[in-house]
């Protein structure tokens, strides 16, 4: 299915080992052998996206432009427009809300095509605070037109995104979240298509949808609630935007409880973008949104946020199943 990465066994473990920070350097080396045009511009970031070995092997494919994110945006924008297939990266945060102005002027308004790479997004720098964890970036870039969102679920679909990146019609944002020994959701390759939702479990009575590292967790709470008789569908949203309307209404048919698990601000991200369509749906199925609060409030280690914020597989299971019951 792919014409430019090799999705076998070895590589697949290899990139869930290594994170998708890692991952995306790894795959940069790959796509410099065949992209003559290739160009990846970072904010002094070389080691901590993976990058060490590109830099040293494709100098000529390479920009460090320092500590000055909105010269990323114009520099990138710049490249595109002489024909150059250029990513940036930067941690998400920096990305994101850094140079917001400069993505709204030249990707979103003046439509210069730019791949962006976010790193470490969600809560795997909560031992840094609220300077590094990144919850709002989705529902920042959602609100600017002609950038689509992928936020893949493991690292075999941060590759997967990547490929697709190269040869979609505007700019994107690619939101990584996880760390190293990312838990694999993908083991074998398959098909990819930026905007179309991949239904991994069919049931029919509630409606999970997850993306990023919520794919995993959302998969492992299906198998509590089908022990318990509660028979659930999971949905990776890898396409945060454009959203699959078509197949989220579809959906909605079979479906008693939509839940959308994301490791996002329940404001602006997953749940808001699938219920802008629920609102567009006669006798649409209640929805129970599961997040990270509408506040900055908890530090330290990733899985230990993530528990306090109930994003473990085992308090998703209990959300939805308080929740179910009471239907």
């Amino acid at each position: 299915m792919s014409e430019l990465i090799n999705f076998d066994e070895k590589s697949i473990k290899t990139w869930s080992l290594i994170g998708s920070r890692a991952t995306f350097g790894m795959v940069s080396l790959d796509l410099a052998k065949k992209i003559e045009d290739l160009m990846i511009l970072t904010c002094d970031v070389s080691t901590s996206a993976g990058l060490d070995r590109f830099r040293k092997s494709f100098p000529e494919k390479y920009l460090d432009v320092g500590i000055a994110e909105q010269n990323l945006i114009g520099i990138a924008a710049g490249l595109s427009s002489t024909g150059y297939k250029v990513f940036t990266t930067t941690f998400a945060p920096f990305q994101t809300m850094r140079c917001c102005e400069q993505i709204k002027v030249n990707l979103g308004y003046m439509k210069k095509k730019v791949n962006m790479i976010g790193l470490a997004s969600g809560l795997v720098l909560g031992n840094l605070g609220y300077t590094h964890c990144c919850i709002e970036d989705i529902s920042i870039i959602r609100s600017i037109p002609n950038i689509a969102i992928l936020s893949p679920a493991d690292c075999t679909e941060t590759v997967k995104a990547i490929e697709a990146s190269l040869n979609y019609e505007s700019s994107i944002y690619i939101r990584l979240t996880g760390s190293q020994n990312n838990p694999i959701v993908y083991k074998n390759d398959y098909k990819y298509e930026i905007g179309k939702l991949i239904e991994l479990k069919s049931g029919k009575d509630i409606t999970i949808f997850s993306t990023g590292t919520m794919v995993y967790e959302s998969l492992e709470a299906e198998k509590i609630l089908q022990a318990q008789g509660i028979s659930c569908s999971v949905i990776d949203v890898h396409t945060i935007k454009p959203i699959d309307s078509a197949a989220i209404v579809e959906l909605s048919k079979k479906s008693k409880l939509f839940v959308s698990v994301e490791e996002h601000s329940i404001i602006g991200g997953l749940g808001s973008a699938i219920a802008e369509v629920n609102s567009t749906i006669n006798s649409s199925p209640e929805h129970l949104i599961i997040g990270i609060p509408d506040k900055y409030e908890i530090s330290g280690n990733y899985e230990y946020i993530k528990e306090k914020y109930g994003l473990s597989s085992k308090l998703i299971a209990k959300k939805i199943f308080d929740k179910y019951t009471t239907l």
